[in-house]
């Protein structure tokens, strides 16, 4: 038997190593497909970079790549939805938790700062802008656009150029107290791209956020009491950095909340005739620390001017409807309810808070200071002079649009249309609900996966 062996076997050891030799490649070319993916901003920390140094904690896959926070460019108009804006779109919804406290905070002062970005792949770029949330807004409400001041404090034009792999802006960063928010947006020159960072930044100083309330209000009196309201008043609370509102409540429910930390009174408007009221206000600030109620302020409405002893109600009014639908506001309109004796008034819900009382003249009633691309429900009830109130109207679902600025356009085939578009079809408007390029049979009114109606 003749048995013919190789000249040139392989040994065990030379497998190893070609086996070895091939995995190094491939975790080479995995990593190389890393690299090729973006920048982020790495000092002052930005969230996504905090995140992946362990500083910021149950942050998600984002560890990994801080880097890849990438959604639509356009920003206001377009970009992230509303509530998405931390995390580019929502490919790390971790992001998007948003409270006073969830974040750490990195110290910023007003003036020079330089923002420096790490960049993986330096893409041509149209632009760089940063935005920064007013001092009054919330910090445990989803960040969106109605937060921002949506004119960028820092605007550099690139004109297509490519950064180098380590770039700064030096920007002059507004006066701003307390806990706040930067958007730095990187802007993409040849892709419908950006890269999205948010900073949680503390104007205070200190490297925790704010969690003093104010003290409490003081002084609650009232006056001007008639059948349907009263004015009320108090002395100021104090803050250790200031108080931005006032909430007035009646028990627990919130009838309404003053427009700035000077205001030291408010018209309690919608009461009910011959019945009694007890009030209190609480003081809040730009974290959103709440204080302790103040003194009660008790009164006893009056019976009203016309046959106090009327007990019978008006009518439910009729054909609730919207109009003129905007990112923050929107225009209810409805018919006329009937009362035996006289409708002397009506009163505009959004759900069960009350917005406002109109005349009994008044079948109109333009709502304002709504938050963009948010839903509300809205009702009518007819009052009459003894405090008779109404069944509720049919409900005016309204959707706010997308953002300030939002323009609206005829819808079109063959156009790319971003998330948050706004177009017109068949005379209603649209919101778009995702990016896409439109083609004939995806009418707004045909494809509801990518179209909101909004009114």
């Amino acid at each position: 038997m003749t048995i013919t062996r190789s000249a040139h076997p392989l040994h065990p050891k030379v497998l190893f190593t070609a086996g070895a030799v091939l995995f190094l490649s491939l975790l080479m070319m995995l990593f190389a497909g890393k690299a090729s993916a973006h920048g982020y901003i790495d000092n002052p920390s930005s969230r996504a970079a905090l995140c992946a140094s362990g500083v910021n904690k149950n942050c998600g896959a984002i560890i990994y790549e801080p880097q890849s926070l990438e959604a639509p460019k356009g920003f206001p108009n377009a970009g992230p939805a509303d509530g998405k804006i931390a995390s580019a779109a929502g490919a790390f919804p971790e992001l998007d938790q948003q409270t006073a406290t969830r974040w750490s905070k990195v110290n910023v002062s007003p003036g020079t700062t330089t923002f420096h970005w790490t960049i993986e792949a330096n893409h041509a770029t149209t632009s760089w802008k940063y935005y920064i949330t007013k001092q009054n807004w919330d910090p445990n409400a989803p960040l969106s656009r109605s937060q921002f001041d949506l004119t960028p404090f820092c605007s550099v034009d690139y004109k297509g150029k490519q950064p180098p792999k380590s770039y700064s802006d030096t920007c002059t960063v507004p006066s701003r107290t307390g806990y706040q928010v930067i958007l730095a947006v990187w802007e993409i020159s040849d892709t419908a791209n950006a890269f999205y960072n948010v900073i949680d930044a503390n104007f205070g100083g200190a490297s925790s956020a704010d969690t003093t309330a104010p003290t409490a209000p003081t002084s609650l009196s009232s006056s001007n009491v008639t059948s349907s309201g009263a004015t009320l008043t108090w002395a100021a609370s104090t803050d250790n950095v200031g108080v931005t509102a006032y909430k007035i409540y009646n028990g627990s429910t919130l009838f309404g909340t003053t427009t700035s930390g000077n205001t030291l009174s408010y018209n309690v408007t919608g009461l009910n005739a011959n019945t009694a009221y007890t009030l209190t206000v609480k003081a809040v600030d730009a974290a959103g620390n709440t204080s302790s109620a103040s003194n009660s302020a008790s009164f006893t409405t009056t019976g009203g001017t016309t046959n106090p002893g009327d007990t019978t109600a008006p009518t439910a009014p009729g054909n609730l409807s919207s109009s003129n639908v905007t990112s923050s506001g929107v225009t209810l309109t409805w018919s006329a309810a009937s009362d035996n004796v006289g409708v002397t008034g009506y009163r505009v819900y959004n759900g069960s808070t009350l917005v406002t009382t109109t005349s009994a003249s008044t079948l109109t009633y333009t709502v304002s200071g709504l938050t963009a691309s948010t839903g509300y429900n809205f009702t009518v009830k007819a009052i009459d002079a003894a405090g008779n109130a109404s069944a509720s109207s049919n409900t005016a679902a309204v959707t706010t649009i997308a953002g300030s600025g939002s323009t609206v356009s005829a819808w079109a085939p063959n156009v790319s249309y971003a998330a948050g578009a706004l177009v017109t079809y068949g005379g209603k408007t649209y919101k778009a609900l995702q990016p896409h390029t439109s083609i004939n049979g995806w009418e707004p009114s045909n494809v509801p996966a990518l179209w909101q109606l909004v009114s």
